[in-house]
């Protein structure tokens, strides 16, 4: 993502909708102490989908919805061709809210992260 150091700060709405998604906020996470991954090392939630076919459906949302939203915010660097994801040149605007959630994942619901 190009130009990035001359968008405006992200929104507290904008940051809120990239978390309110399971995956992304668990992909996000996990890069605060793995960088780069594969995103072939992306783990579905335990209690995700245990239908393949649910699998198929969520393997669809996160090459089509997911990694290009984390991609298009600035938020993760998606490489489709080397099949990677690391953090994007915005991640340190999220990092406060990941850092948030991690430190206090046992005080939190278990469906937050």
């Amino acid at each position: 993502m190009t130009g990035t150091s001359q968008q405006p700060r992200p929104s507290l709405d904008t940051l809120l909708d990239v978390l309110s998604n399971r995956f992304r906020r668990r992909l996000l996470v996990a890069l605060l102490e793995h960088n780069p991954q594969s995103d072939r090392d992306t783990h579905i939630p335990n209690d995700g989908p245990h239908d393949e076919n649910e699998v198929d459906v969520l393997t669809l949302q996160v090459v089509h919805v997911h990694l290009p939203k984390l991609d298009a915010a600035g938020f993760v660097e998606w490489n489709r061709r080397a099949n990677s994801i690391s953090k994007g040149p915005r991640f340190e605007e999220i990092r406060p809210l990941l850092e948030l959630m991690r430190d206090h994942a046992d005080e939190l619901p278990d469906d937050w992260i």
